[in-house]
């Protein structure tokens, strides 16, 4: 006999209509295509042999369509906000994360209106932060975990038997086997890999497709980072925030989910041990690029760090323009790198205080979507009480948390030792 369906509360179905609103209204909100460089600008930057910088204005930006109008935009989030108030409270935990989401998106929107001037790069910080945030009172600063990170893998660089294997997997045949990763994890699905020629990175995925650029070279472990960071846990989160019946934001994720979503990714590249030192050093380096622009460099000094760091021409135009694209070329930077470092710590954190406090069920409720670190005791109450349902798929590390949590366990013992005794004591072994 088939169970019947249980007609959902009167407040679920308000649950689920506001949060239905927000997915719809950042549907056309498109950051990364509103703020690209053309191609024309890269081509007259290499005609003039690399030694003037691109010429990049407010008037450049305005002529590149942002796809909606921003007033019309600001006054539907606005107004989203404030029925979120009228008809859920100002105290109801969802009502104060939906509400957060809907003033982050107003924050979006009056960044890409800022495009080209310094009240761009200002938002930004807000949104991504800053080189010169702590993780928590009296640690370090993101910028020193970018100098300290960079001292040790310029080391490991060094290495002989540490040096990657070539990149000759062509973009076409990578996309095929991807595909196939794809439909062993995901069956049935409908995700997939595609060819892409607007994208700056060698990869990016969407809601439901994993794109690489047309001229890219790979190795097999170029594509099982690909498989470990953008099909498991971006494609994963994806699809489990679609599956949610109530709380259908958490299929689209604002800037703050991306600090957690990077900071996963990367951690998984780090946990199924197919991250490189190579990997991280031009994540650092992204972090370093970010840090030196903030203090001031423009677009030719971050092109002649890259440069230094013996990446080629193409390859240091492509990562210098990540660090300004949005504004200008002597401006401050758009901070979004800084997430993938930033949210692993963040994320890493987490994990490694949920097992100290006996808590090693709440990691997984990080897949319930595009979820935030901030939200994830709200979030285990939702999942308690029906409203947010359990991740339908977790990468295999996070499916038996035995494992996970050993792994975890010794690291608050492990973190009080002190580094400069560890180096004296260990001179006479290493």
């Amino acid at each position: 006999m088939r169970k019947k369906a249980v007609k959902p509360s009167a407040y679920l179905t308000e649950v689920k209509a506001l949060s239905d609103r927000i997915v719809k209204a950042q549907q056309p909100i498109r950051i990364l295509d509103a703020i690209k460089w053309d191609d024309h600008i890269k081509q007259a930057f290499f005609e003039g042999d690399c030694k003037k910088s691109p010429i990049v204005t407010p008037d450049y930006y305005q002529k590149r369509p942002l796809g909606f109008d921003p007033n019309e935009k600001k006054h539907e989030f606005y107004q989203i906000e404030r029925d979120l108030m009228r008809k859920l409270g100002q105290l109801n935990p969802l009502s104060v994360i939906m509400r957060r989401i809907c003033k982050e998106y107003l924050d979006v929107v009056r960044m890409l209106e800022a495009r080209g001037k310094p009240t761009f790069s200002n938002i930004s910080q807000e949104l991504y932060g800053s080189s010169q945030d702590v993780f928590h009172v009296g640690d370090p600063t993101i910028a020193d975990l970018g100098s300290m990170m960079e001292g040790t893998l310029s080391q490991l660089l060094q290495l002989d038997f540490l040096v990657e294997e070539p990149k000759t997997i062509n973009a076409k045949d990578a996309v095929d086997i991807l595909n196939e990763k794809i439909q062993t994890v995901f069956p049935g699905e409908g995700l997939r890999a595609m060819l892409s020629d607007g994208i700056v990175a060698d990869a990016a995925a969407g809601t439901d497709y994993i794109k690489l650029r047309t001229d890219a070279l790979f190795n097999m472990r170029d594509l099982r980072v690909l498989e470990v960071h953008e099909i498991w846990v971006h494609l994963g989160t994806t699809l489990n925030g679609l599956a949610q019946p109530y709380c259908t934001f958490l299929g689209k994720g604002p800037p703050s989910a991306t600090i957690t979503q990077e900071g996963l990714a990367v951690l998984m590249e780090i946990l199924t041990f197919s991250s490189t030192p190579n990997r991280l050093m031009r994540l650092i380096n992204r972090v370093r690029a970010i840090t030196l622009a903030e203090e001031g460099a423009d677009f030719l000094d971050i092109f002649d760090f890259f440069r230094e760091k013996g990446l080629d021409k193409e390859e240091s135009y492509t990562l210098s323009s990540r660090v300004f694209r949005g504004s200008s070329s002597d401006g401050m930077p758009f901070t979004k790198d800084l997430t993938y470092i930033k949210g692993f710590v963040l994320t890493y954190n987490f994990m490694r205080l949920a097992v100290n406090k006996g808590k090693p069920d709440r990691i997984p409720l990080l897949f319930c979507g595009k979820t935030m670190i901030e939200d994830m005791k709200v979030l285990v109450d939702l999942v308690e009480e029906g409203t947010v349902i359990a991740p339908r798929f977790l990468p295999p590390q996070f499916k038996d948390l035995m494992g996970l949590s050993s792994w975890l366990s010794f690291s608050r013992f492990m973190s009080s030792m002190n580094f400069k005794q560890l180096e004296q004591d260990y001179a006479n072994v290493l």
